[in-house]
């Protein structure tokens, strides 16, 4: 979520309630089905896992199983506190630059073969060598790290060039891997990396094991009888259906086909739940829905788009106030930076520009952008009319949002429609061509980053380009802002960074942000011990909180 790359990159296959339904039968561990009476949490969810692989997975459910099925050194709590998992302890030089983790005794892989330092070391170390090619999605994590040495069984000493200020929320990301089943694919240039594994059980050192994956159909996860914590899982195991549709999964919770939907509710559907009898929960989200304009300098046509003013009067004519009460009922907040409040990184200071048509007029007319018959704009004779790449995950709200924005643009005199790809797709054509950002000029979409907001500031950097750039942002000033924010240990040194960064990126409106989506999810009263998290919901990359704890109601 983010989540390595928080964009749900894959498509959705139509399924139905009548599709392959998650109970106790269907269960596997190993090859022995699981006794009717085994405690097996039904999950739903439309965002399928699309690959097995972390250097090649974009979604959010992917991401989630690897919180699940592989060690971290470190994860958060439920007060979103960084705190020990595989690394029992750890200490820092005096410098700043050298960290030593203390990992759990004794544990095992689940296929019986040891767990320890070295495979930490190992996993970090083949992120390093072939950062700049296979493993390139996960090579943010350990920026500045010279080093991965594991000096015994259960040491491991990490070597940086410079102080890093985020260290420990960069390991909770990454997920250590079983050395015994991934070195064999490190030779040559690391090709090998990025098609292995793709198929169940995967090997696991987490808390529970991948025993059955059908491709946007159902995931299926079992205790982990090698697993190395104290506490054990409550549940015998998980499970994952994914649905085309937010109707289909919500008439599957509370006809008892679910007993929780795993991300997003809709707002719309809040009431209905409630009346069903269902329980519904919700917060804060460190989500943050955007309007992505096109700022690569090279872009070739509509270069009126890299005006700042005419960014800012674009700003001007979009209504957050009705995007939040008539599209999400109230449960999001409007945006500006993009860096949530949930974070605890949000500059409060920076607030969005009102919802201001004559303001937004006034800049344009300012500009000698003449209206025509049909009231639209016109720059050298050509019309301010443009497509918004739109990918169908944003759906549903995402559309009701749309048609605020298109009805306060058609005020000011531009136009816009939407061009629905899916998500793959729409990537491919905002990077277009040969990922130069040349053809697009708008988009809308979504990110569900990390707690620590060093990824989201990162997406806008020049390196971000062709990878989780979506914009084609890149400005050499704050690429130093964001270099500087990772090395400085003073929090307030930090903070203060950060704020400035938040303010440059709502000055130069690569992102127009939306709104501040709350998390609200939905379960059955049957089941409890849900701990609710700003990121996608109880469920998600965070913390194994959830589903160490929840339980069936006696």
């Amino acid at each position: 979520m983010p989540m390595n790359n928080p964009h749900q990159s894959w498509n959705i296959r139509i399924l139905t309630i009548a599709a392959t339904m998650i109970t106790a039968a269907t269960f596997q561990v190993s090859s022995a089905p699981v006794a009717s009476a085994a405690e097996i949490l039904r999950i739903g969810t439309t965002q399928p896992i699309d690959s097995l692989n972390p250097f090649v997975s974009d979604s959010d459910y992917s991401s989630v199983m690897y919180q699940y099925v592989y060690p971290h050194l470190t994860e958060y709590d439920a007060k979103l506190e960084i705190v020990s998992s595989f690394a029992t302890k750890w200490e820092t030089s005096a410098d700043g630059k050298t960290w030593t983790f203390h990992t759990v005794p004794g544990a095992s892989w689940s296929d019986g073969e040891p767990l320890g330092a070295k495979d930490a070391a190992f996993t970090f170390n083949m992120i390093r060598k072939f950062e700049g090619g296979a493993t390139g999605k996960l090579a943010g994590w350990i920026a500045h790290m010279t080093d991965a040495k594991a000096t015994d069984e259960n040491t491991l000493v990490l070597t940086y060039e410079l102080p890093v200020a985020n260290v420990l929320t960069q390991l909770q990301a990454l997920p250590i891997l079983p050395q015994h089943v991934w070195e064999p694919l490190t030779e040559g240039n690391g090709e090998q990396i990025s098609t292995f594994p793709n198929a169940a059980p995967v090997v696991s050192g987490g808390p529970f094991t991948l025993t059955r994956h059908d491709n946007e159909q159902i995931a299926l996860f079992a205790r982990n009888p090698n697993w190395w914590g104290e506490k054990k899982p409550i549940i015998d195991g998980f499970g994952l259906q994914f649905f085309a549709n937010d109707d289909a999964m919500i008439t599957a919770l509370v006809t008892d086909k679910l007993d929780m939907i795993g991300e997003q509710t809709p707002p719309t559907a809040v009431e209905t739940l409630k009346k069903a009898g269902m329980t519904v929960s919700s917060g804060p989200g460190v989500g943050l829905k955007t309007l992505i304009i096109n700022t690569s300098p090279d872009k070739p046509k509509n270069r009126e788009l890299l005006d700042p003013q005419v960014r800012e009067a674009l700003e001007y004519a979009i209504d957050r106030e009705t995007i939040d009460n008539i599209v999400w009922l109230g449960f999001s907040t409007p945006g500006s930076t993009i860096v949530a409040p949930a974070t605890g990184f949000h500059d409060e200071a920076i607030k969005p520009l009102p919802y201001d048509t004559d303001k937004a007029n006034e800049i344009l007319d300012g500009k000698g952008f003449k209206k025509d018959s049909n009231g639209i704009r016109l720059v050298d004779d050509r019309r301010m009319s443009y497509e918004v790449i739109f990918p169908t995950e944003e759906n549903g709200t995402g559309d009701r949002a749309f048609q605020i924005i298109q009805a306060g643009f058609k005020k000011i005199g531009v136009e816009v429609t939407q061009r629905k790809m899916d998500p793959g797709a729409a990537t491919e054509a905002i990077q277009a061509p040969d990922i130069k950002y040349l053809d697009f000029d708008f988009a809308m979409w979504n990110w569900v980053p990390p707690l620590e907001p060093d990824f989201v500031l990162s997406i806008v950097t020049c390196a971000a380009r062709g990878g989780n750039s979506d914009s084609g942002y890149c400005n050499a000033d704050y690429d130093k802002m964001y270099a500087r924010q990772g090395t400085l240990l003073d929090k307030n040194e930090r903070r203060a960074e950060i704020s400035a960064m938040q303010k440059h990126i709502f000055e130069a409106r690569p992102y127009i942000v939306l709104n501040y989506p709350n998390v609200i999810e939905a379960h059955s009263p049957k089941w409890d011990g849900f701990v609710l998290s700003p990121l996608v919901g109880s469920v998600n990359n965070l913390s194994t909180e959830t589903l160490m704890n929840v339980h069936k109601v006696q």
